[in-house]
């Protein structure tokens, strides 16, 4: 439904006080006068530095009319005996800390019940005093489509090149998913100046300085790829049905919980998914959601999400969840209640979500991590990450002797309890001190070694839990130590 469409409905309901979050208060305008025009409603526009405009009049301006308070009263002049009136106030929440304006924009929404005028405050976020919170509903001007973002692209190439079409046409409104009309536009003519042509790499640029004005998201640059990452057959092939599938609004993919020791591959493979199914890939940072102000937390959760969701189809990237999430259970003793608030929100989000967003997050200790975050339609699927085997190790092994040019013939050393991580340092080392391989795997210390009972508690819990990274199906731990096979011996031997 269209910001037209659902103006009129509250309209004709009556409810004259109506908010309307929009960052294009210009597009939003000509959305509202083409209704009035349609329906031949008087309109009149204010903002501080253009004054009162209203619709169809040129009239000379009176002293007041750069007025804030006076630009409220003059809702009562659109009155009429039929049709509607619309006073559309740009901006305005940032005069609504004083208490004249609040207490006459509330006397004027209570007039406009029997007058039939109606306030409209155009502002990029909704902040309403305590006075009138009850007295607005809130409508959302929503970015841009497809369809729009086609129809900017068609008007821009038009004049300085062609027009793409099919996958690649479709490639470039992937990219510009998410901008607003101006930024589309702007993207388009730096892509058409940079590259002669539409290119989603210029498209994806603007929107990573977009992303660049707030902390809570970032856009992952990187080039990795599956090739560069050895093992994990088992998760890799799962995550690429469930992204490649044509999907629909009734069965999307929600995404997958990762959970390993350190330096098992969450990460890497986490980086590497988005260019393996042509998705951006969004970092969000747990941590830069809270806020020092009351609301402010909320606040950000909402509005990460909110970007996610404009930038569909895309990949989030929650990395080390469990730290950022540790101190939900004793949250109303330590922040008064703002992290479990933030874990509430996130998990409404997951379960309740239809938009084209794919999740993937990682954990080292799920002990931190609540048990309802790991149920079932929150996650796809939460896999378990072990030490990597023999034959994933020679994979790994290969993939760091050719990216640090070190010869297939140079021994190495003893990695039984090694994880990736561990392998691509030693290889690492040895280029950087000049030593072999044997030489430099004296400098690392498996995981596996300084952090054995974390390990081993790690694999208990996961045992039965977890479907296994490497292989199709559950992931299952013996702990029980395997009897060596040897010579029987007779008792009286010893």
């Amino acid at each position: 439904m269209t910001l037209s469409e659902e103006l009129a409905e509250y309209v004709r309901a009556c409810f004259s006080g109506i908010w309307i979050e929009t960052h294009e208060p210009d597009e939003a305008l000509a959305e509202i006068g083409q209704l009035c025009r349609a329906e031949a409603w008087r309109l009149a526009a204010w903002n501080l530095e253009a004054g009162l405009r209203v619709a169809g009049h040129a009239t000379d301006e009176p002293p007041t009319a750069h007025d804030p308070l006076a630009a409220v009263r003059s809702a009562e002049r659109l009155a009429a005996r039929e049709g509607a009136g619309l006073l559309v106030l740009e901006n305005f929440h940032r005069f609504l800390g004083s208490a004249e304006i609040v207490q006459a924009v509330a006397r004027q929404i209570q007039l406009g019940k029997q007058q039939r005028t109606f306030v409209l405050i155009l502002a990029p976020l909704v902040d309403l005093p305590p006075e009138l919170e009850k007295l607005f509903v809130v409508l959302e001007h929503r970015l841009p489509g497809r369809e729009q973002l086609q129809q900017i692209a068609q008007e821009i190439a038009s004049q300085e090149g062609e027009l793409p079409t099919g996958l690649e046409l479709e490639a470039v409104l992937d990219a510009a998913a998410g901008l607003t009309r101006y930024e589309a536009e702007g993207a388009y003519s730096l892509s058409l100046v940079r590259e002669g042509r539409l290119a989603p790499s210029v498209l994806w640029s603007v929107k990573s300085q977009q992303l660049k004005k707030t902390s809570l998201v970032s856009l992952h640059a990187g080039t990795e790829r599956f090739d560069d990452l050895g093992g994990l057959e088992a998760l890799k092939a799962f995550c690429l049905r469930a992204l490649r599938r044509p999907g629909s609004t009734v069965c999307r993919p929600r995404g997958v919980l990762l959970v390993s020791p350190p330096g098992c591959g969450k990460s890497a493979l986490c980086k590497s998914l988005g260019n393996e199914v042509g998705r951006p890939t969004l970092r969000l940072d747990v941590g830069a959601l809270m806020g020092s102000l009351v609301g402010e937390t909320e606040r950000n959760v909402r509005r990460a999400l909110a970007i996610a969701e404009a930038m569909q189809p895309c990949l989030i990237f929650a990395d080390e969840i469990d730290k950022g999430l540790s101190g939900v259970a004793a949250s109303g003793q330590t922040d008064s209640g703002v992290s479990a608030r933030l874990f509430g929100t996130l998990l409404t989000w997951l379960s309740d979500h239809t938009s084209d967003v794919f999740v993937v997050a990682t954990a080292n200790d799920v002990s931190r991590l609540p048990p309802e975050f790991t149920r079932a339609e929150r996650f796809d699927g939460v896999f378990f990450i072990d030490l990597p085997t023999r034959l994933q190790k020679d994979a790994i092994w290969k993939i760091h002797r050719e990216r640090f040019g070190i010869g297939a013939e140079r021994a190495r050393p003893d990695d039984e309890l090694w994880t990736g991580a561990e392998i691509s340092a030693c290889c690492r080392l040895a280029t950087l001190l000049d030593v072999p391989l044997t030489a430099a795997a004296q400098h690392v210390v498996p995981v596996a070694v300084s952090a054995a009972e974390s390990l081993s508690r790690l694999r208990t819990w996961a045992s039965g839990r977890c479907l296994a990274a490497d292989r199709a199906g559950i992931y299952r731990f013996d702990s029980k130590p395997r009897r060596r096979r040897g010579i029987r011996l007779d008792p009286s031997d010893n």
